[in-house]
């Protein structure tokens, strides 16, 4: 098996033993990521279990510069594969500094996006395949979440979300529908790939009911960890 085999994102038997959980938050823009991140939030604290919440891009003073790039309306210009790049980048410096570290430790990383988004949004939303698996591979060097919570929304309705919710749109909410579908098809993709790591869950109920589905999820990954 070569090198970039053995690292291959979404494959848990590549992972790296660990005393930690780690748990990334997925979906379209609009899906209500930052809702449920607030109520997962309140779930370890009312259990007083250490966590660190973090987010991509970004994530570390290097990661946080690149995201300004990534999402500046001004960088018309930027080439897809520069885009690919860049996400990337700021991934392996977060893996290399908070994420991994913090498993480590034996700490929860709560991660708002993860490797999936650049699958979604760049392989099948900028149609650059399987050349974002590959450089990402490196990027992610084995650390791979334990569960994702993909949160599942019609690209219209979050869309029009994002509208009534913040107005201006940074550069990625601004592009057309068709490149929203490809990216829903890319996660529903992502999905059926990776069913015993990736949680669906649709984001057209209420707040409350996707906690509670959450919250189920949440308890079986501790169980499962701590037996």
């Amino acid at each position: 098996m070569d090198a970039v085999a053995d690292r291959r994102t979404g494959d848990n038997r590549t992972r790296r033993a660990r005393k930690g959980i780690f748990i990334s938050i997925e979906g379209p823009d609009g899906s209500g990521k930052s809702t449920q991140i607030e109520n997962i939030r309140a779930f370890f604290v009312e259990k007083k279990m250490d966590v660190i919440f973090t987010r991509e891009p970004g994530g570390t003073a290097i990661g946080e510069r690149i995201r300004e790039i990534i999402l500046d309306r001004n960088c018309t210009e930027m080439n897809y594969m520069t885009e690919a790049m860049l996400y990337a980048a700021s991934r392996a410096q977060h893996v290399a500094q908070v994420i991994q570290p913090a498993l480590e430790e034996g700490k929860i990383v709560v991660c708002d996006r993860f490797v999936d988004s650049s699958i979604a949004y760049q392989g099948y939303g900028r149609r650059l395949g399987d050349a974002v698996r590959i450089i990402n591979d490196y990027a992610v060097n084995g650390c791979m979440p334990d569960v994702t919570f993909l949160l599942k929304v019609d690209p219209d309705v979050g869309k029009n979300r994002i509208t009534a919710r913040r107005g201006k749109k940074d550069r990625l909410d601004a592009e057309k529908r068709a490149f929203h579908e490809d990216v829903y098809r890319g996660y529903l993709q992502l999905e059926e790939e990776y069913p015993d790591r990736i949680v669906g869950i649709d984001a057209s109920g209420s707040i409350e009911e996707i906690r509670e589905e959450i919250c189920r999820k949440l308890e079986e990954v501790l169980k499962r960890v701590t037996e």
